[in-house]
């Protein structure tokens, strides 16, 4: 038998030093450690903040408005060519053949009032005390035989074309459209738009699926089975069109795309809310609850609905790009806001007229709300990772 002498016991300083201990963590706390860690979540939530405030105080710090137009300077894209006619002066050629007078940093200056000789296909301004004109009667046959679409004369004297130079708009960041509005100012305008759209209309839903849907879940039997055949109707038919139908019957405009939208969207956050109240009504805590009298109404809501709170955030966060894209195509095919009130629909509609010639205006409102998609679904996507104990690693 072994001497004790062998062992030596430890003390208490000794132990504690080689113990690893964290702070205890809630569940929320948890969960916000969790998101901050997926990389494609944080990017997400950064981009809603950052196009929230520009939505919020950039139009507020601009001089213009989103209504504000100046049909000489349309259709102006956000970089283009200026030509040097001599003395320090600038011109840019305007696709439809008229010349504007700009800085050489790229400053709308003026729009010169011309005399058009419509035979010859000549245009003659007076800019800074001389004769310019500008000849393109070459750009019908400019594709097939090359060479420029159109000449430029200062007092007779033909200028040199080669040293165009081309430079970004100082005065339109993003263009104008063919009435000569900022596209910018209106984008931020039409973010405030889709952005209440789809915070107002997911926040309605939410509150008529969690009722709905905590309700249906709780009192089950006959009620839930009444209950969810309905929503299996309102299912059936497709929402966007009966969203396109109440549209019709009410007056178009941003408080009707709400209303409209939440009443049809709440189906699927109805479902999601009964299954989980289905999950949690026979734990312990609501067995508790109710032996102690506590009402239906109060179990639903202080009870279950926190309980599930996981999945309903992650459902409303995914709801919000859906309603914001509703809300674009309702304004695309005329059905939404009223001009001269932007939104990014009823730009994307007044640009596909020109889409050729000026697929900028195009552009801008396209990348304007596939951003803001794709930084909702990532971070709904970071959500679901974080708030699902089961999708954890």
């Amino acid at each position: 038998m072994k001497k004790n002498s062998e062992w030596e016991l430890l003390d208490n300083s000794t132990k504690q030093a080689n113990t690893q201990t964290r702070p205890s963590l809630t569940y929320w706390q948890d969960a916000w450690r969790m998101l901050r860690k997926n990389v494609l979540a944080m990017i997400g939530l950064v981009t809603i903040i950052l196009i929230a405030l520009t939505a919020v105080f950039g139009p507020i710090l601009s001089d213009i408005s989103y209504s504000d137009q100046n049909l000489d300077f349309g259709n102006i894209p956000p970089r283009f060519e200026i030509v040097n006619i001599g003395d320090g002066n600038y011109v840019y050629v305007h696709n439809e053949y008229k010349l504007i007078s700009v800085s050489e940093k790229g400053e709308l200056l003026e729009a010169p009032k011309s005399k058009d000789n419509l035979a010859k296909s000549t245009k003659t301004y007076e800019i800074n005390g001389k004769k310019v004109v500008l000849d393109y009667s070459n750009a019908k046959h400019s594709k097939k035989n090359g060479g420029s679409k159109y000449k430029i004369l200062v007092e007779g004297k033909e200028v040199d074309l080669t040293n165009s130079k081309t430079v970004s708009n100082k005065t339109n960041v993003l263009g104008t459209d063919k009435l000569g509005r900022d596209i910018w100012i209106r984008i931020l305008y039409g973010a405030r738009i889709s952005l209440t759209v789809g915070l107002v209309a997911s926040l309605v839903n939410l509150v008529i699926g969690i009722i709905y849907g905590g309700i249906s879940g709780y009192e089950g039997g006959r009620i839930d089975n009444i209950m969810m055949r309905i929503v299996d109707i309102i299912n059936s038919v497709p929402s966007l069109l009966i969203v396109i139908l109440l549209m019709v019957v009410y007056k178009p405009g941003l408080q009707t795309i709400i209303i409209t939208i939440g009443l049809i969207y709440w189906v699927s956050m109805a479902r999601l809310v009964r299954g989980q109240v289905l999950m949690l009504k026979e734990q312990e805590f609501v067995l508790a609850a109710r032996t102690i009298g506590v009402s239906k109404f109060k179990i639903i809501m202080k009870h279950l609905i926190p309980n599930a709170m996981g999945p309903i955030i992650v459902s409303l966060t995914m709801s919000i790009p859906s309603a914001i894209f509703t809300e674009s195509f309702l304004s695309f095919i005329g059905l939404g806001v009223s001009a001269p009130e932007a939104s990014w629909g009823t730009l994307a509609n007044d640009a596909l007229g020109g889409i050729r010639s000026y697929p900028y205006q195009l552009v801008a409102p396209a990348i304007a709300i596939a951003i803001t998609m794709f930084a909702f679904n990532f971070l709904g996507d970071g959500l679901r990772d974080a708030l699902d104990p089961r999708l954890r690693k």
